[in-house]
């Protein structure tokens, strides 16, 4: 008899709209739909989204197979400085760890006006212990057990819900953080631990604490929302397992999750760069620059030979987050990015956004400022609803917004001063694009553009321009595609251990004991998850550096024994890798071996998009038009396309418009678009 659950969901909250998508792994169909994100308690926007799409989709609970989420708990938590009450214990004289952070500041900030930012936790709230471990493991002096009961009474007495643990060196041996865990675990069950060694266990304690600290925070936010997950799901009969995105671009378990809350940072952006990846992968496009443009921030991340790139110094709210992720920089560039005026006359857009609530003008929520989405609407080149006239949108009311607030005060039209706000704001985007490519020595015209989310798509033919890329990938479904890239992920663990080895003195044998005890860490967790040995996949990397530099450079360590040879191969995929982003390599320099790192991933069966059936001829005649304004300052006549009706092979030429459930997209004139098998639009220059 054949197993009825046939059913897989995806469910990612944005900003502004909750993305979900069914997928029916019988007919090879997807359902997707939009929603309204609830910010003030994200799992009610999850389970509305659920039973929109059942509905829509008439999926019964007994049906479904498996649950995804890309969640931005972890996230807003940060960013918003609302994490749980945490205390820090660190080693006798290092409680100002945090305060003092590193001694250069971010490269973009100007020398002169950048200010510290705001430390997660005070120093008041960071208790010492006495204890010492040395940087090569050896225990110089005892954890004292005696001073272990005072600390958990202040802990208990201050309120805290959380508790970080990051001890010096305990990277090298985490013997005192077991204990102190163990000993808190037992005496305070009602609070969260978080140890160093096991969030982080590398060198350079700030990092360390930091991250230990971020993810001591949101432990217990995390904790509660997957609670309130798991419970709404089976309250809904849904018994299928549920799988939370990561910001390294897999997945895990919600048990890890609850207690690994960190790396949910990144979460949704993340799920969005694995499923332009993956879309990439099936078309054969293995290079792309991906931006994924939503309500109130542009993500930005690099795919190569068909793999995100990922990074271990990402920055939130200017501090460091040391675990490995996607590498995506974040810009404060959307559809609700406000606009106004400086004091020397010009027009800014962003960072500060409309959000969900209220909103742009044209959403008619009570929102008075003009913001992109506004400027796009006014120039025609957003329908007058969005989500298939779910939401009506006030043409007057935004044109309004930008009329008093940016045309009248300059002394033009409002034609003039939508236009400008785009001009602004696409070369903001353009800006952050480059940063990704030009500035590490890669020629964009060797990459594709895929622009995606609610807003990516209208913007995306004047980026590919700016950028000079060699074409634009538009996904089948670009503004839920972090929801459908859900679909496309495996379980991913990363484990790591600090092993400096100067050069010229490398211990091939403690580089093999090193990776062999990395590799039974993996094997085990991802047994844990069910994944059978066969599925296993372990990539080993090492973080290099020459002697003298402070930082390091990430490159792959070939599979194999550990031999001369080997280490000879990685040092020169180090050189190879510090003359690209530096322009130059010093192949005689001496070069040091400082972290070692396994990349763990149990693979899952994607689920890949319907393909489309073949168009009987390229041209197709346009379902509407519409009045818009695409070059020059006058509306014109514009071919609309629902695209819906698109099929593999049909062609449009610009100027044209097309429009559906969760995005509009826009070729100019002198663009062609070419839908591929997998209802994905390439847009090309007529002329490169």
């Amino acid at each position: 008899m054949q197993d009825s659950r046939r059913f897989a969901i995806a469910v990612d909250i944005g900003g502004t709209f909750t993305d979900i998508v069914i997928a029916d792994n019988w007919q090879n169909r997807f359902v997707v739909s939009k929603t309204s994100s609830t910010p003030e308690n994200p799992a009610t926007g999850f389970f509305n989204a659920v039973d929109d799409v059942s509905r829509l989709a008439e999926v019964e609970a007994e049906a479904v197979e498996i649950v995804f989420h890309g969640s931005t708990v972890a996230t807003n938590a940060i960013l918003e400085h609302k994490g749980a009450r945490t205390a820090l214990l660190t080693t006798r004289g290092f409680r100002h760890v945090l305060d003092i952070g590193r001694a250069e500041i971010p490269r973009e900030a100007n020398l002169y006006g950048w200010v510290k930012p705001k430390r997660p936790i005070r120093p008041r709230d960071i208790l010492e212990v006495e204890e010492r471990v040395l940087s090569d493991g050896t225990v110089a002096a005892p954890l004292d057990v005696t001073q272990l009961e005072p600390i958990a009474r202040q802990i208990e007495r201050g309120g805290y819900q959380a508790v970080a643990i990051a001890l010096i060196h305990a990277y090298a041996n985490p013997c005192h953080e077991v204990q102190l865990h163990e000993f808190l675990a037992s005496r305070l069950p009602h609070i969260e631990i978080s140890s160093s060694s096991a969030v982080l266990p590398v060198f350079r304690e700030y990092e360390r604490s930091m991250a230990t600290v971020m993810n001591a925070m949101v432990q217990p936010l995390v904790g509660r929302y997957i609670r309130l997950l798991e419970d709404g799901l089976k309250d809904r009969r849904i018994e299928a397992p549920l799988f939370i995105m990561k910001s390294n671009g897999g997945i895990f378990s919600p048990k890890e999750a609850a207690h690994a809350g960190a790396h949910m940072a990144l979460s949704g952006p993340a799920a969005g760069a694995s499923g332009a990846a993956f879309l990439g992968r099936l078309g054969g496009i293995e290079d792309m620059i991906t931006i994924d443009i939503g309500g109130t921030s542009a993500d930005i991340s690099l795919i190569r030979q068909g793999q995100p790139q990922k990074s271990t110094t990402t920055r939130i709210n200017d501090l460091p987050l040391a675990l490995p992720v996607i590498d995506i920089h974040t810009i404060g560039a959307g559809g609700g990015s406000i606009a106004s005026i400086a004091e020397n006359g010009a027009i800014l857009v962003g960072p500060q956004s409309a959000g969900a609530v209220p909103g742009p003008a044209a959403y008619g929520e009570g929102g008075t400022q003009p913001t992109v989405t506004d400027a796009n609407l006014v120039l025609g080149r957003l329908p007058p609803s969005l989500l298939d006239g779910a939401v009506k949108l006030d043409t007057e009311a935004a044109s309004a917004a930008i009329d008093e607030k940016i045309a009248r005060p300059l002394g033009t039209s409002v034609t003039e001063a939508a236009l400008g706000i785009l001009a602004i704001v696409n070369e903001t985007m353009n800006s952050a694009l480059k940063l990704m490519t030009v500035e590490r020595g890669l020629d964009p015209a060797d990459f594709t553009l895929a622009a995606f989310g609610g807003a990516g798509p209208v913007h995306g033919g004047e980026l590919m321009r700016l950028l000079n890329s060699r074409q634009l990938l538009v996904p089948r479904h670009p503004g839920i595609l972090c929801a459908t890239g859900l679909l496309s992920t495996d379980l991913r663990y990363d484990f790591a251990l600090t092993r400096l080895q100067r050069a010229g003195h490398y211990d091939l044998d403690d580089i093999a004991a090193a990776f062999d005890r990395l590799s039974g860490e993996a094997a085990a967790k991802l047994s844990s998850d069910g994944i059978s040995t066969d599925r296993h996949e372990l990539r080993r990397m090492a973080d290099l550096r020459y002697a003298g530099q402070g930082t390091e450079l990430t490159v792959p360590f070939p599979d194999g024994p550990i031999t001369n040879e080997i280490v000879a191969s990685t040092i020169r995929g180090f050189h190879d890798l510090h003359r690209q982003l530096y322009s130059f390599s010093d192949l005689q320099g001496a070069v040091e071996f400082v972290n070692l790192r396994l990349e763990a991933t149990g693979r899952m069966d994607p689920i890949s998009p319907p393909q489309l059936v073949e168009a009987d001829t390229s041209q197709l005649s346009p379902d509407d038009s519409r009045m818009a304004v695409l070059q020059g300052l006058e509306k014109q006549q514009v071919p609309v396309w629902r695209r819906e009706r698109l099929r593999a092979g049909h062609r449009i030429s610009g100027p044209a418009i097309i429009d559906q459930l969760d995005t509009t997209t826009v070729l100019f004139a002198g663009q062609h678009g070419k839908i591929d098998r997998l209802g994905n639009i390439l847009i090309r220059e007529d002329a490169p």
